[in-house]
């Protein structure tokens, strides 16, 4: 009997090395893309500002105001109006205001174009008033 060719294993060792060649490319493709986007972080700034004032009620309390997960003050407020300029640091940005005395939170959703923001406390509830 002449020599057969097992073409079965043929194509199987065939399927094996394509596989492999596949799996190779997305893992470039996938690291590539991780790098370009980690690049791309570190090279955003942002100009715009965040203007937060704190105009009635709050004299005496004791706050915390923080952007996202960034304190940016944390006091005993004595005179009104209160304000604060902040440089806008990140994609998203909600401002929490923190009663240190009762951990009572009021949270606001900032705008990805700054602006300015005003605040007052009614009946130890805290209202955003409208923007000028």
């Amino acid at each position: 009997m002449a020599h057969r060719l097992n073409t079965n294993k043929q194509f199987m060792v065939g399927n094996g090395i394509l596989a492999f060649a596949v799996i190779f490319v997305v893992v470039i493709f996938v690291y590539m893309s991780l790098r370009l986007d980690k690049k791309k972080d570190e090279d955003r700034n942002f100009i715009e500002t965040y203007t937060i004032t704190l105009t009635k009620g709050f004299v005496g309390d004791s706050l915390s105001l923080m952007i996202n997960d960034s304190v940016l003050v944390n006091k005993k407020i004595t005179e009104e109006p209160f304000s604060i300029d902040v440089k806008r640091f990140a994609e998203q940005s909600a401002l929490l205001i923190v009663d240190n005395e009762t951990e009572k939170l009021s949270l606001f959703e900032l705008s990805e174009r700054g602006g300015t923001y005003r605040f007052e406390k009614e009946n130890e509830e805290v209202k955003q008033l409208s923007q000028k």
